[in-house]
């Protein structure tokens, strides 16, 4: 369970502060180098790669990192070029930008660029993503559910992500957004998942060994299904209300963390 290389994961619930303390990209910037990093962000999931690419070059810049490349994979024949697997290759840190997740996986997904992708992060290059750049991250992800309203049977749309983060799906603006029931509606069809609520300017560090802690300046939710008792999930009425006894959640500020492997929770400090 949890990540499955040498990487570190910078998983960030959206809405990150860009131009006050910015104190999530400063970790990040100080993770992947300081001064002397290699970024790489890839705008795929953007339908505006070329202002959303100098917007996060323009602030990483700011916080320090001297060498910022703006990837712009927008076809599976880019994914495909020697440049992008270069470009991927030679990064100290990648950086997924919001938009589509569906936009990541289905252009990236089975290219040189998504097989460089998964040999950096095997090597120890740390991987970051905001929003939709987020959900991306585990085995599967979320991609479509509502919003601001109680949980309902079979309202949610999942997909395949990039499968960096094992047994845990993750959903991003979490408690801004009112997602906690389609989070537990993904919970409820596996049990065995856990999973990630992530709040805007928040996000959760995750180390190889298998933890995660907070940072940020709002919270993580993390719902556990393993301690499930019984739900009424099937395809039968699927837009009846949701039903689920016994399911553990936790909220976590700054200074906690995860255990996968436990399934408990840490404090950092």
């Amino acid at each position: 369970m949890g990540v499955k290389s040498q990487g570190k994961l910078v998983i960030i619930g959206g809405a990150e502060d860009k131009y006050g303390e910015s104190r999530i990209l400063e970790e990040v910037v100080e993770i992947i180098g300081g001064e002397n990093a290699r970024l790489s962000i890839i705008t795929t999931a953007t339908q505006q790669p070329e202002e959303v690419g100098e917007e996060y070059r323009d602030v990483f810049s700011r916080l320090g990192v001297a060498h910022t490349d703006v990837l712009n994979i927008n076809s599976r024949d880019d994914a495909n070029t020697e440049e992008s697997v270069r470009r991927i290759s030679d990064a100290t840190g990648i950086f997924f930008t919001g938009g589509d997740q569906l936009r990541i996986t289905s252009i990236l997904g089975g290219t040189r660029a998504y097989a460089a992708l998964l040999d950096a992060f095997n090597r120890g290059t740390t991987v970051v993503g905001t929003s939709a750049g987020a959900s991306v991250m585990s085995s599967t992800m979320i991609v479509e559910g509502n919003n601001n309203d109680a949980a309902r049977k079979c309202t949610l749309k999942m997909a395949p992500g990039l499968n960096l983060v094992d047994g845990a799906i993750i959903d991003q603006h979490f408690d801004q957004r009112g997602r906690l029931g389609r989070l537990l509606c993904g919970v409820a069809e596996n049990p065995g998942i856990l999973g990630i609520g992530i709040d805007e300017d928040t996000a959760i560090m995750v180390h190889p060994d298998d933890y995660f802690e907070v940072l940020g300046t709002n919270a993580v939710t993390v719902i556990d299904g393993k301690s499930i008792k019984n739900t009424n999930v099937s395809e039968l009425k699927p837009d009846e209300i949701l039903s689920i006894a016994n399911a553990s959640l936790h909220v976590l500020s700054a200074g906690y963390g995860f255990d996968f492997r436990r399934r408990e929770v840490i404090k950092m400090h």
